[in-house]
């Protein structure tokens, strides 16, 4: 039975790989069309602010994907997911959202509580570094 299963779930993470491709693939077209839409739209070759941080924010979004991917594969190959990388997505996931955020649209408790989740996910990765390092050496 526990080898069905390993199969099982060795197809299951293939197949999101897969679509997880797919899905990065496509968000990377996408960000070429915003891109050229953007850059012949008046004025030519210039780039607006809320057009560059939706460019960006596009950018961001194909990282956290690729990076998705790359802890897909891991836990393929290894059997295992790594906290560094989890950290990695994170980190990537609050820096498009503080890019693309228009302090205005929200309230301080709000802002406060975005600033705490970026003081936690940097003390954990700083951690989980650190304990990566003292484990090698």
């Amino acid at each position: 039975m526990l080898p069905l299963l390993k199969k099982f779930e060795r197809a299951v993470v293939v197949f999101l790989i897969a679509m997880l491709a797919i899905v990065v693939a496509l968000t990377a077209l996408e960000l070429a069309w915003i891109l050229i839409k953007d850059i012949m739209s008046e004025p030519v070759l210039i780039l607006e602010i809320d057009e560059l941080l939706e460019v960006f924010g596009f950018f961001l979004l194909v990282l956290i994907g690729i990076e998705l991917l790359e802890t897909i594969s891991n836990y393929l190959e290894k059997g295992h997911i790594e906290l560094k990388v989890i950290f990695s997505v994170a980190l990537i996931a609050i820096g498009r959202k503080i890019i693309i955020l228009d302090p205005k649209d929200y309230d301080g408790l709000t802002l406060v509580g975005i600033g705490v989740i970026i003081l936690a996910l940097v003390i954990g990765y700083g951690i989980v570094t650190d304990r990566l390092t003292h484990r090698t050496q």
